[in-house]
């Protein structure tokens, strides 16, 4: 299997650790709805990233439970990518935000990309207050920019990933379109999850989207 994942089957309600493998990279995958675990996450991204004098680039990506006709269902969970660390924040089960999230979040130093990023970050808004303000970069303008081929403009994540990282992702509809308020995702959501964000994360380190 090109795309595997392991649970450590942490003893913890607030908290899982997942090794995910996509095409021999090893992510490390956090799965919290603690807000202090989110901080200490943030601050470790922060540190690595201070030590190496890089602009930070993030893969971004949001998931909720499919609306119906009547109600909007709110953001469940947002994924964050940096490197070979992932984080799953389950937004919907969490007292409270962090102010560091915020504060890493419109951080202009900060280099967030991803597939339709700016809706992402306008319902992070609507639903939780926060996300107005990032420095956000579609992978779509971006790799039709670079590649001078405006299709690309109407790409998705699967297409993109093929074309620039010339990888297979599978994006099945019973995992997209599951419920992703559950308290406690299936090892194939959180695969689902990280994969989103590392590949987003992965084709804006390829395209240089900190430039």
């Amino acid at each position: 299997m090109a795309i595997t994942i392991q649970d450590y089957r942490l003893p913890h309600d607030t908290h899982n650790l997942y090794e995910v493998n996509f095409f021999g990279d090893n992510i490390e995958t956090l799965v919290t709805h603690d807000p202090t675990m989110v901080s200490q996450w943030l601050s470790d991204i922060e540190s690595l990233n201070n030590q190496s004098h890089h602009r930070l680039v993030i893969g971004l990506d949001v998931e909720w439970r499919p609306n119906n006709r009547r109600y909007k269902n709110p953001v469940a969970t947002l994924q964050l990518c940096v490197g070979h660390r992932c984080l799953i924040y389950q937004l919907i089960h969490s007292p409270h935000v962090p102010s560091l999230l915020v504060d890493f979040l419109s951080n202009q130093n900060h280099t967030f990309v991803g597939i339709g990023i700016e809706s992402d970050l306008k319902k992070l808004e609507e639903d939780y207050g926060f996300g107005y303000n990032a420095n956000a970069v579609d992978l779509r303008k971006l790799a039709a920019d670079k590649y001078q081929m405006e299709q690309l403009k109407k790409a998705g994540l699967k297409n993109l990933a093929r074309f620039v990282l010339e990888k297979e992702v599978e994006k099945p509809k019973r995992v997209t379109l599951s419920r992703w308020d559950y308290t406690w995702l299936t090892p194939v959501q959180v695969q689902y999850a990280c994969v989103d964000a590392f590949v987003s994360y992965e084709i804006g380190r390829v395209l240089n989207a900190a430039e």
